[in-house]
């Protein structure tokens, strides 16, 4: 009887904790059920913190991702909206170009929370796409892919080389976030060739000389200094893929300018040499007196000529007024189809920035060397609304500018005159939209 009474007892103990068990997940589901658990995301190794850019051929890396309620959620990985993976890290490496959206969905219990970001990729192979005339956008070391209307632009110069006296070249500026990649990853997938622009130090907004500055110069003058420049710009252009250089020699304001211009000349052959035989080289060069200082320059694509800015409505006692007219755009163009090369190797540069006066004198002229400035056309209209179609309005003391009647007029004389076309400077100075520069530039030369 004994013994019985244990098994009994036993028993009774098996059968209660059986039911205490099935209680408890009763509990846990009622509070699992009043207290939802969400599935989260912890991107510790902060993948999805912007987008990436990278070559076809390349892998993004999407590791270190942890999630809760850990080893319970469901991963997915998708590439524009189409499931790659369901592993819990993932490996992008496309063999095409384009911008794909990369999103990480991670699913608890019916509920969802995700992640995404973009990657851009820069093709492989690309064609350019084709032209009639030339518009190119030329860009300063502050523009970025942002600034540019794909549909309208055939090339593309970023000023992001800046040479040094030792034949040194700093190109830091494309590096701050990653925006010399963009440029050209999304230059290539629009079918457009993108050129490296080089220079010595500039002046500002107008991006012309500086008074007796001579680093450009200096470092193309001396065989070996020149020779050091060469390599860096080939390793650059190389290593970003871009399709050529622009060759903004900008030392023509001091005593050795006559020598700092002939320099052009081996410095264009040195580095046609160095670069493949495809890559486009350019020159952008003044037509003021200083033209008949230029060497042969017929080794180059075609010469951008800086055909704004007269420098006569500058100075003490200047008289104000536009500083960049139609006329002083046909005159100078003229300069270089009458002396140096055919209209259909050169392409006419227009501005995008206006000449202010901040201080006027007795007689309503210039005050001085430093009364005057130089605005962006961006900041024109944001002051005036009204102003793409006029070229005067009354910022400072009036501020002198190509609006978009004055730029129509001027690419459809490039046009019609058989120029290769015109620039832009510079497009970050620009808008988007129907009072855009570059768009009045590109539908006159339709």
């Amino acid at each position: 009887m004994k013994n019985l009474k244990y098994y009994k007892n036993t028993f009774l103990i098996v059968i209660l904790l059986f039911v205490f068990a099935g209680c408890k997940k009763d509990v846990v589901k009622q509070q699992e059920d009043s207290n939802p658990i969400s599935p989260r995301i912890f991107d510790i190794g902060r993948v999805f913190s912007g987008a990436r850019i990278i070559n076809a051929g390349d892998t993004a890396k999407f590791h270190g991702v942890l999630f809760t309620p850990a080893n319970k959620v469901k991963v997915s990985w998708l590439v524009n909206n189409v499931q790659a993976s369901t592993d819990t890290a993932f490996n992008f490496k496309p063999t095409t170009g384009g911008e794909f959206t990369i999103k990480l969905l991670v699913t608890y219990n019916g509920d969802t929370t995700s992640r995404s970001t973009k990657v851009l990729v820069n093709p492989a192979t690309y064609t350019f796409k084709p032209y009639t005339n030339i518009t190119m956008a030329y860009l300063t070391s502050a523009g970025t892919a942002a600034n540019i209307n794909w549909n309208i632009v055939t090339h593309v110069a970023y000023k992001v080389g800046l040479v040094s006296p030792d034949g040194g070249l700093d190109v830091s500026a494309g590096e701050v976030n990653q925006t010399a990649d963009e440029l050209v990853a999304r230059s290539h997938i629009n079918g457009v060739p993108i050129l490296l622009g080089i220079s010595g130090r500039l002046s500002g907004i107008d991006g012309w000389a500086i008074y007796e500055t001579n680093d450009f110069g200096t470092a193309i003058i001396d065989a070996t200094k020149r020779h050091a420049l060469v390599q860096k710009v080939k390793a650059y252009v190389a290593k970003k893929r871009m399709d050529g250089v622009d060759i903004m020699m900008t030392d023509i304001n001091s005593g050795t300018a006559p020598d700092n211009i002939t320099a052009i000349g081996p410095f264009l052959t040195e580095l046609r040499a160095a670069l493949p035989a495809t890559d486009i080289i350019t020159v952008t060069a003044t037509v003021n007196y200083q033209h008949w200082g230029y060497p042969d320059l017929s080794a180059a694509d075609w010469v951008n000529i800086h055909a704004f800015e007269d420098n006569i409505h500058i100075g003490p006692g200047a008289p104000v007024g536009q500083s960049s007219s139609y006329d002083f755009m046909v005159a100078g163009a003229a300069i270089w189809t009458q002396f140096h090369l055919p209209a259909n190797k050169i392409v006419i540069g227009i501005p995008a920035f206006g000449l202010r006066y901040d201080a006027l004198d007795a007689d309503g002229n210039n005050a001085s060397w430093g009364s005057y400035s130089y605005d962006t056309y961006s900041n024109i209209l944001a002051f005036d609304p009204a102003a793409n179609g006029k070229e005067e309005t009354n910022m400072g003391f009036g501020i002198y500018f190509n609006g978009v009647p004055l730029v129509t007029k001027k690419a459809a004389y490039a046009k019609s005159a058989g120029f290769k076309g015109c620039y832009l400077w510079a497009e970050d100075y620009d808008v988007q939209g129907a009072n855009s520069l570059l768009s009045a530039i590109f539908n006159a030369q339709k």
